[in-house]
């Protein structure tokens, strides 16, 4: 039998090194694949938190690196960053975070069976801490962390929407899971209040207020904290976060709102003018880790 020393030094041999990887699988029948950022100096022997970071519709697991900014987070923090993608022709992929109906959902893939064998492939390349895996996402993949929540947060510690709102009904997740959602007031793709004849077409989702709100039912957060002011004009654009603490096993919600920001990543500069305005004073990636190491699974 191999002591306890040697078993350690063949896992370790096993995992994977400081740099950007990139995995494949098959779920479904379909092949899948994602990339894993691993930071410098880990210890490949001590598990290591993970943050999965999901790219919007359009785009993939690569353009979410560059999108997000968050490797720089990662290298920082020293947790391993996750970039999967979702299926479509060439980069232009999205996720099926539900919302759809009829021949529009038929013959979706599961993408939480992919999150979910995703993880179980990460496990054996990687010494990881499984009850600090998080997710964060933009747009179409913040609808996908949504998901997650309801539908695998077994193995998903908390959550980071960023842009995108509820499209799973019902959500009914086994146990609560602590959310911090950012949204602009000016986004036009996934605007903040879903009327009549707005919002993404195809899909049924909720406003940001009506997503905030059902999670903090969901998780028991009866306790709502005062309004606080994270950046104002002229500096920057005004940011205000909202709280709602005292949740089951500690849970709480988090809404982070940008009057008149766009369809971006707090604190990264838009890759196009289209999408509108990104506050550069709030950095999302800094408050993402700060309030994902409040919360590890219990």
């Amino acid at each position: 039998m191999l002591s306890i020393l040697a078993l350690t030094a063949v896992v370790a041999a096993n995992t994977l090194g400081p740099g950007d990887h990139k995995r494949a699988l098959t779920c479904g029948g379909i092949r899948r694949s994602y990339i894993v950022h691993v930071p410098p100096g880990v210890n490949r022997s001590k598990p290591a938190p993970v943050v999965l970071a999901l790219h919007g519709a359009a785009m993939d697991g690569s353009m979410m690196v560059w999108f997000s900014g968050l490797n720089r987070k990662a290298d920082e923090a020293g947790f391993i960053a996750v970039y999967p993608s979702g299926t479509g022709i060439g980069p232009l992929k999205a996720w099926n975070s539900g919302g759809l109906s009829g021949p529009l959902a038929a013959g979706k893939p599961d993408d939480v069976a992919f999150i979910s064998s995703l993880l179980d492939d990460l496990e054996t390349v990687a010494s990881i801490d499984a009850k600090r895996v998080y997710a964060c996402g933009l747009s179409n993949g913040g609808m996908m962390c949504y998901r997650l929540a309801s539908e695998l947060s077994g193995r998903i510690a908390a959550i980071a929407p960023v842009a995108g709102t509820v499209t799973v009904e019902p959500s009914k997740p086994s146990r609560p899971v602590p959310v911090i959602h950012f949204h602009g007031t000016g986004d036009t793709i996934v605007p903040f209040e879903i009327k009549r004849g707005k919002g993404p077409p195809f899909v049924k989702l909720k406003g940001v207020r009506e997503s905030v709100a059902l999670w903090v039912e969901i998780n028991g957060c009866n306790d709502a904290k005062p309004a606080e002011t994270l950046a104002k004009p002229p500096e920057d654009l005004p940011v205000i976060r909202e709280t709602w603490t005292g949740g089951k096993n500690g849970s709480e919600v988090v809404l982070v709102t940008i009057k008149d920001g766009g369809h971006t990543w707090p604190g990264e500069k838009p890759p196009v003018g289209f999408i509108g305005k990104s506050t550069r004073k709030v950095c999302a990636n800094d408050l993402i880790w700060e309030f994902f190491q409040r919360h590890p699974m219990k």
